[in-house]
Order: C-alpha cells, then sequence, then structure tokens
C-alpha cells in the first residue's frame, strides 16, 4: 500500500542527526579494518589451509590483503570527493590548478604524491577523485607517477643500501618523471581519451548537487553517496580482475631470469629490465629486497633502478583498473611517456655511478 503523496518526509536535522551517527559508526570501522588488513589476510589464508612459505600461498594472501584495501581508498576517497566537490565546481578547480600557474599544479602533484604511501592499484582511486574535482589530467598523471615511483620506504632503504647520493638521484630523477610526464600528457590535451562517465563526471555533469555555498551538509553528504554509487560501481571488477593478476605474479617472481637479464653488459638492458618490470606488481617496499638481490647477484644499479620504477609505476594491474576510467591510447601514452623516462633514468645512473 502506497503511502500518501503529501506524507512529509524527514525534517533535515532528523537525516543530519542519521548522517552523523552513521558517519561516526562508520569511520572508525573503516579505520580498524584498514590497520588490521593483513591479519585479516593471514587469518583467512589459515582457514583455507595455505601458507605464505609456498608460492600460491603468498599469491593468495596478496589477493586477500589487496582487494580489500583498494576498495576500502577507493570508497573512502571517492565519498571525500564528491563532498569537496560541492565546494568547488570543477571550473574552479581547473582555473586554479592551470593557466598562469601552468606547472605548478604538477609540481605540486608530484610532491604530494612523496608523502601519500600507495602503490600504483592504491593511488588510482585518488587518481579517479582528482578528476572528479576538475582537477586537470596532466596534474593528476603527476600524482599517479610520483605517487607509487617517489616512496618515502623506498628512499630510506635505498640511503641505508647504497649512500644518501643514490637516494637523493632516485628522488630528484623520479619527481622529474612525474612533472614532465604530468605536463606533457597535459599539453596533448587528451582529455577526449578519458571514458565518457569520466568526462561527465569531471565536468560537473555527474554531480549529484551543483556547488552552491547554500548546499546543506545533508546534501553533501548524499552527493558524496551519489559519487560512490556511481564510480566504485563502474571500477570494482577491473579493482579485482587487475588485484588478481598481480597476485599470481607477486607469487611467481622470476629473480634468476631478470637476474640473467640485467647482468649483462648490453646496451639493450635498461629498456629490457623496464619491459619485464611492467608485467610485475607490488610496492617500493617490496621491491627493495629484489633490489637487492639482483644487486647481489652483479646486475647493474642503473639497470635494476629502472626496473623497480617500472614495476610501481608501470604494472600491469593498474593499467587494467585505469581501463575502466581511460581509453586505450590515453593509457599507451601515459605508458609510453612514463616508459621513456625510467629509461633515461637507467641511463644515467649506469652513466654517473
Amino acid at each position: 500500500m502506497q503511502e500518501p503523496a503529501n506524507l512529509p518526509s524527514s525534517p533535515p536535522s532528523t537525516r543530519l542527526r542519521r548522517w552523523l551517527l552513521s558517519l561516526a559508526v562508520l569511520t572508525p570501522l573503516w579505520l580498524l579494518a584498514y590497520a588490521y588488513l593483513d591479519e585479516f589476510a593471514t587469518a583467512l589464508l589459515g582457514l583455507i589451509g595455505l601458507s605464505r612459505a609456498t608460492h600460491l600461498g603468498e599469491a593468495v594472501h596478496f589477493f586477500f590483503y589487496d582487494t580489500p584495501k583498494v576498495l576500502l581508498l577507493l570508497t573512502g576517497i571517492v565519498f571525500l570527493m564528491g563532498i569537496i566537490q560541492t565546494f568547488f565546481a570543477p571550473e574552479r578547480t581547473r582555473a586554479l590548478l592551470s593557466g598562469k600557474r601552468l606547472g605548478l599544479g604538477n609540481v605540486l602533484a608530484a610532491s604530494l604524491g612523496i608523502v601519500t604511501p600507495f602503490c600504483s592499484c592504491s593511488a588510482v582511486p585518488l587518481f579517479i577523485g582528482f578528476l572528479s574535482a576538475g582537477v586537470p589530467l596532466g596534474v593528476t598523471f603527476s600524482f599517479l607517477i610520483s605517487a607509487p615511483m617517489v616512496n618515502e620506504v623506498a628512499l630510506v632503504l635505498l640511503f641505508g643500501m647504497f649512500g644518501w647520493q643514490v637516494a637523493a638521484l632516485y628522488l630528484g630523477m623520479g619527481l622529474l618523471i612525474a612533472i614532465v610526464a604530468g605536463m606533457l600528457i597535459g599539453r596533448l590535451r587528451m582529455e577526449r581519451h578519458l571514458e565518457d562517465w569520466v568526462q561527465k563526471i569531471a565536468k560537473g555533469e555527474g554531480a549529484t548537487h551543483a556547488p552552491d555555498e547554500d548546499v546543506s551538509w545533508v546534501q553533501r553528504f548524499e552527493a558524496g553517496r551519489g559519487h560512490v554509487r556511481e564510480i566504485v560501481g563502474k571500477v570494482w571488477p577491473y579493482v579485482i580482475a587487475g588485484i588478481a593478476l598481480g597476485a599470481g605474479i607477486h607469487g611467481y617472481v622470476p629473480e634468476d631470469f631478470m637476474a640473467a637479464i640485467m647482468g649483462r653488459d648490453a646496451w639493450w638492458s635498461v629498456p629490457a629490465a623496464v619491459l619485464l618490470g611492467v608485467p610485475m606488481y607490488t610496492n617500493a617496499a617490496g621491491i627493495i629486497p629484489i633490489v637487492e638481490a639482483l644487486i647481489g647477484k652483479g646486475a647493474a644499479l642503473g639497470t635494476v633502478l629502472a626496473f623497480m620504477m617500472s614495476v610501481i609505476a608501470l604494472s600491469a594491474p593498474e593499467m587494467i583498473i585505469l581501463r575502466k576510467a581511460l581509453k586505450p591510447r590515453l593509457i599507451a601514452t601515459f605508458a609510453g611517456v612514463v616508459a621513456c623516462g625510467i629509461v633515461l633514468v637507467g641511463f644515467v645512473f649506469n652513466a654517473v655511478l
């Protein structure tokens, strides 16, 4: 039986209290879930009788750990970006980070990437959130490149293993790649190669409420929820597929084969190392032990660092997730520009050190 059409809905104050109560409960649960992801993955692994000492067990643990991590980040960041979008129109944000300030937005985005401890797949949610808030495409790519590539954990480990000169050169070259690649992609004006649904969100067409000073907090929260439904609802299958591929690769890393390739004194060793790194998937902390092992087997430092950068900045799982938001030509341009920069870094390191 339908209710009368003129039945009043809940008053705004009641809806606001419901939202605040829901957030008061869900926010600690989100933080708790994120903090205990490793324990959760380990417990699930034990339930199915697998051990991380085996290739299969390590791969399954990686999947159990990374899937909820990326989905939690995606949901939380997209919700916040949906709220932020009610304060700032896309046009206002683009005006702030482009025009006369061309290049400054790329520097800021790349610098932000240094202090965000994200792997390539974890950086994708914030990348999509930036686009939805109207941040220029080139600026978002500077963040997407910098966040996984220039990692504070990698800096500390490189400093401890090879000294401050290597760590500083890694930091400088990584930032340079992120800034220049982002500016180049921005100059190419490739916004038309975003998927149609992302273009609509970036233009503000998919916003639940237009940016307005008089928008209530209930409307802002509803805009965030609408953002989650719109974006997470489209991207989650690609997230799971990408992480599944990454988990399989993570559990079966062919270190000996890679060391044999990178240990040869040939001009093609650097580009070969970059190509080998692209199908891999791990974060900066996870790749450092592999870097140390390859160096110990005689591989050149520049070649190994080029491999490391390609693993954490151009992973195949990342490309699968990005495919839902970007068209193939834009993905190819992004991968090509960054790969060329990484190859250059490898040659510079091998020449200088």
